[in-house]
Order: C-alpha cells, then sequence, then structure tokens
C-alpha cells in the first residue's frame, strides 16, 4: 500500500474523513489492506507490532470508536487567541504549563515557565524511564514511543532540555494532571486547495474524562494548543 502523506492525513482529519484509532492486530490477517495513514514517521518500518496507532482515511459514520480527535464537535472551526510559546524545544510543555496556570488565573513569568516545563518534562521521565510501577499506567504512550525508537533511546533523549515533546508526553500528562488536551491546527493549514481562513480545527483530544467531575474532583477546563506544521506548539486562549 503507498503511504498517504502526512499533509494529507491533516486535511482528513480536519474535515472527518480520518479517525485517530488505537488497534491490537496481528500483521497476517490482511489489516493493513484497508485504507489505513501513518501518524507516526516510523510507521512504514513497524515490523510485527500488535497494538498500533493509526489514522483511518474515509471511514464511514458510526464505524469508528476514537481513542482521541475527530467527534462530530471536533470538526468545526473554532476561534482563539493565540498566545506565542518560545520555540527552543520545550515549547509543548511551555504551551501546557502556561494553559494550566492560566485556567487557574495565574501567570508565569519567563523564568517561572521555564522551571514549570522543565518540571513536566522530569515527570514523564520518571513515569516512563525510571519506574516499572508507574510505566504501565502508561501503554498509550508506550506503544506510542516505541513507534518512534526503542525505550532505551527515549529514555537517553528525554533529559536534554531541547527534548521535543508530543503526543507521547500528552499522553502522559493529561493522565498524569488530569488534565483535558486539545489540540488544534491551523484551518488555513488543514484546508489545502480550499477556502483559506484564520481560525483553528481541533485534530486530536487527551484527557477528556477530565471535564466532568469524578470522585473527589472538579471538572477541569481544557487547555488548547496550536501544533503548526513546524513543529511548534503554542498556546490557545
Amino acid at each position: 500500500m503507498a503511504m498517504t502523506s502526512s499533509l494529507t492525513v491533516l486535511s482528513e482529519l480536519a474535515n472527518g474523513t480520518a479517525f485517530f484509532e488505537y488497534v491490537e492486530t496481528n500483521d497476517d490477517d490482511g489489516f493493513f489492506n484497508g485504507p489505513f495513514a501513518s501518524i507516526s514517521s516510523a510507521f512504514a518500518d513497524r515490523g510485527k507490532k500488535k497494538s498500533l496507532f493509526f489514522a483511518r482515511i474515509g471511514a464511514s459514520q458510526g464505524t469508528v470508536q476514537a481513542r482521541q480527535g475527530t467527534s462530530q464537535a471536533m470538526k468545526k472551526v473554532e476561534h482563539y487567541t493565540v498566545r506565542k510559546v518560545t520555540g527552543d524545544g520545550r515549547c509543548m510543555f511551555r504551551a501546557l504549563v502556561q494553559g494550566m496556570a492560566t485556567n487557574k488565573g495565574l501567570g508565569l513569568n519567563p523564568t517561572e515557565e521555564q522551571q514549570e516545563a522543565d518540571q513536566l518534562r522530569f515527570a514523564v521521565m520518571d513515569a516512563i524511564c525510571r519506574s516499572d510501577n508507574r510505566r504501565h499506567l502508561y501503554e498509550e504512550a508506550l506503544i506510542a514511543i516505541t513507534l518512534e525508537e526503542s525505550l532505551k533511546r527515549y529514555c537517553q533523549r528525554i533529559p536534554n532540555s531541547n527534548f521535543w515533546g508530543g503526543e507521547s508526553e500528552l499522553l502522559v500528562l493529561s493522565r498524569m494532571c488530569l488534565q483535558p488536551i486539545i489540540v488544534y491546527i491551523p484551518e488555513a493549514e488543514a484546508r489545502r486547495g480550499g477556502k483559506w481562513g484564520t481560525g483553528f480545527i481541533p485534530i486530536a483530544e487527551y484527557g477528556r474524562e477530565y471535564l466532568k467531575p469524578g470522585k473527589n474532583r472538579k471538572p477541569r477546563k481544557p487547555v488548547r494548543l496550536l501544533y503548526s506544521g513546524s513543529n511548534h506548539y503554542d498556546l490557545l486562549v
């Protein structure tokens, strides 16, 4: 099967004909003959893995149990203000700590932002790399990590301050912090060949369950992150 480009996947996610899925399957069951496309640069070298993240292209409504992303409510264009975040490799962590602080009515100066961002990275490192007992709590993140590289290599890289955070870390942090997180892309990037706009389209959602109250827990406001084609995250407010 010819692999679908990442730009095509983004476009399909935006218009609702692609869906994120998490599946368990065997390589010999004919599964990869279906209309699927990678959301990982390592997907083509997946080997014989039984659990995979992928985007389903052209799926019919009602047939997909999405673990994150494209529900009906997540296809619409939304409008927010972009709060720029420093692009030093910490941008995802910076945007997330700023978003959580903003939701609490707090402000962070640049030094506090950097320190808090690093603390989030260290928290992920501790959960994934230093604790066998805690690692199993983040199975989806482990799958996403090992699609890209070995766990050993990941744990060698994450201590570096210029480590780029992404889906794996969002999977961990949404659960660890009980924090709903929605990732958007610019409307202009999503609607290639169509009408360009100034809004934002949600493409992935983490920790949706924390939007509602739970036992000994109040509902949480989501943090909205903007992901651009330049591998950079900003905050939407």
